[in-house]
């Protein structure tokens, strides 16, 4: 399995840990919510339940809503399959959930991982932003050494673009020193320190889904934390 394909499977249980959705609904909220899957399609996306359900992790229902009872007549069409997380697929999930190993700090991986940290304990959520940070710190230092031996040779536009990678990944850099000084200090991301029933969701999971719209420094992809 590819790591793209990886994190597509991820990301669909997180979702539907939340709830039961259609394929449309899922689609909607990978595009919406998680901008690194805005280019994927339902050919890439019902392969991934079709495997997911043949795992043993999702279930496929008959839709039940009233719409679906209205429209499957007047059509001639099925109802609308709805997919729903088994227990089984939920444990597969929270494992996923708290692995902390070299593949969470890649640029796709942590986008996905960052999105569902409201449903990750805090070690784990310590882990992965420490290991993002070393990460960046050591791509860093490797484009500050290549800009000093490459100056002299470069235009100066090509320059700017290294000038603006650069940045780019400084800032990543503060914000995450911020993300863990908040971590350390038991405060979540609005400033006020966790009480010990937050905290207790936080640990169990309990605390779902994606949170509001707003975008990982560094990434296209939506920080739904910030407030």
């Amino acid at each position: 399995m590819s790591r793209r394909s990886g994190i597509l499977e991820f990301a669909v249980l997180g979702l539907l840990r939340e709830s039961p959705m259609h394929g449309y609904e899922l689609r909607k909220r990978l595009n919406t919510s998680l901008g690194v899957f805005r280019a994927f399609s339902y050919g890439t996306l019902y392969p991934c339940l079709k495997t997911l359900v043949a795992n043993g992790w999702l279930i496929e229902e008959a839709g039940n809503t009233p719409e679906d009872a209205l429209t499957a007549p007047l059509t001639g069409r099925r109802a609308k399959i709805v997919y729903r997380l088994t227990a089984e697929g939920k444990e597969h999930f929270e494992e996923l959930l708290s692995q902390t190993g070299p593949d969470a700090y890649e640029d796709e991986t942590f986008a996905a991982r960052f999105a569902f940290f409201g449903q990750t304990s805090r070690d784990v959520r310590m882990r992965v932003l420490e290991g993002r940070r070393s990460r960046l710190e050591e791509r860093l230092e490797k484009m500050r050494a290549s800009l000093a031996r490459t100056r002299e040779r470069l235009d100066d536009y090509t320059l700017e673009l290294q000038r603006h990678g650069m940045e780019s990944v400084e800032r990543e850099v503060r914000w995450l020193n911020e993300l863990i000084e908040s971590e350390r200090a038991g405060r979540d991301l609005r400033g006020s320190v966790s009480g010990e029933t937050a905290q207790q969701d936080t640990t169990s999971g309990a605390t779902g889904g994606l949170p509001r719209p707003g975008k990982i420094p560094g990434t296209d992809t939506p920080d739904d934390t910030a407030t």
